[in-house]
């Protein structure tokens, strides 16, 4: 039966210390309530109230962490179904197979191009998050292990069925805390012992939900909690049904054994194939995604439903409504102006940073709504444009009073030449990718 954050608050300490990261001691209980946070996050409770509360008042989500200091990666403790609900907490994360038939050397040029697999879109930094380390077949995993661990700058997923092979690359960088992934009913016991000893979360599959809870109970009987519900991709509607299944069982009837995030493995050669189809499970419920390839081509798309769909659906993403230099900036440089919402920003910049022009580019305060929108809304006017630009102090960088202004608000120019200092305004073009072809044909 749920716990009412009354209940939650009167087992407390009730000193509003703070140390929970919440204000107040009620906002820490409604919080647990709502599933959001743990007891344990609140430092000073009681082991008594622990004791009464603890299982009561847990996330129906486990949060796992693989990896440890700064190469460490999370999932799970997700609280709602649908995105609009409230929002997913945490995205889901990228995984490159290190296929056990390559050569040690191959083997590490392709930890490499892990870790040289990030990219910068609208001011967020994505990369791959982990290495999925096959050791089934390989010749001494334990080294293998190790030279990958030490290479490596992001966590590590040992990849095998082989309880030989999976024990001694753990116990090789146990320390790194890897997930060990290839537990199911054939060497669910080996793989629990495994994962005790080393102190490793583990990732468990079956062939239904029921056996799939079934070793998830079996494990977490025998010590080992932190745990990940892993699915192969041979029958895709299937693993969308068991995903969608497993994440309403834990969220909506907090059923335990399914209470544990996911892990997605795509078995498809093709790599066309490969990227749609990891696409789809990670915007459908799984917490990490196990691919072959690491080209950009390929990565990017899944990054960016990784980044669309863990975006928070109630906060607009903006950036700081200030006055931004790009390139070596002079007083001869072009002036223009564009709304906060964080895409319309960095397209803009990487536009004009294409053009090798230095530029000054003016942000004015939207809250996150793009042109159009902004304009549509009231959120934007020639007046504010005008108040924005003074308050930026942007005439006393430059010595010209020219103002290069959106296409889409062409209606701004004569206010703008009329009520400030900035009486030659330019409609520039309608779209980013326009910016360019503009200011090298309109400024000199």
């Amino acid at each position: 039966m749920a716990l009412t954050g009354m209940q939650i608050y009167k087992l407390l300490p009730k000193t509003n210390c703070k140390d929970c990261g919440l204000p107040t001691c009620m906002a820490f209980a409604m919080q647990v309530a709502a599933k959001q946070k743990a007891l344990t996050d609140c430092p000073h409770v009681s082991e008594e109230s622990k004791s009464e509360l603890s299982e009561a008042s847990s996330p129906p989500m486990r949060l796992v962490k693989i990896g440890t200091g700064d190469a460490t990666f999370e999932i799970g403790q997700e609280t709602v179904m649908f995105r609009h609900d409230e929002k997913f907490h945490r995205p889901c994360g990228i995984a490159v197979r290190v296929k056990a038939k390559l050569s040690d050397d191959d083997a590490m040029k392709v930890v490499e191009k892990i870790n040289g697999s990030v990219f910068d879109r609208v001011g967020q930094t994505l990369k791959v998050e982990l290495c999925a380390l096959e050791v089934d077949g390989v010749g001494d995993p334990a080294s293998r292990a190790k030279k990958a661990a030490d290479k490596s700058k992001v966590p590590i997923v040992i990849v095998g069925k082989d309880p030989a092979k999976i024990k001694a690359a753990a116990e090789a960088i146990k320390d790194k805390r890897p997930l060990l992934y290839g537990a199911d009913a054939s060497n669910i016991d080996a793989l629990i012992e495994i994962a005790s000893s080393c102190k490793c979360p583990l990732a468990v599959s079956a062939g239904s939900l029921e056996e799939l809870a079934d070793l998830t109970s079996k494990a977490k009987e025998k010590g080992v909690d932190d745990l990940v519900l892993s699915f192969d991709t041979k029958d895709m509607v299937k693993t969308l049904r068991s995903l969608t299944l497993a994440r309403r069982a834990a969220l909506r009837k907090n059923f335990r054994p399914l209470g544990y995030p996911a892990l997605v493995e795509v078995l498809e050669g093709d790599a066309i194939d490969e990227t749609v189809i990891a696409s789809a499970f990670a915007a459908k419920y799984a917490g990490i995604v196990i691919i072959d390839n690491a080209e950009p081509w390929e990565l990017l798309p899944i990054m960016v439903v990784i980044q669309n769909v863990y975006t928070d659906p109630q906060v607009p993403n903006t950036v700081d409504a200030k006055l931004y230099e790009i390139g070596s900036v002079t007083e001869n440089s072009p002036v223009l102006f564009t709304t906060n919402f964080s895409l319309t920003y960095f397209s803009v910049e990487a536009e004009v940073e294409r053009s090798k022009i230095p530029t000054f580019i003016c942000v004015v305060e939207t809250e996150g709504l793009g042109v159009l929108n902004a304009y549509a809304g009231d959120k934007i006017s020639a007046e504010k444009v005008v108040k924005t630009i003074q308050e930026q102090k942007v005439a006393e960088k430059v010595k010209h009073r020219k103002l290069i202004i959106p296409g889409l608000l062409p209606i701004f120019r004569a206010e703008i030449e009329d009520t400030s200092e900035w009486k030659e305004v330019i409609i520039g073009p309608e779209t980013a990718r326009e910016i360019p072809g503009f200011l090298t044909s309109n400024w000199k």
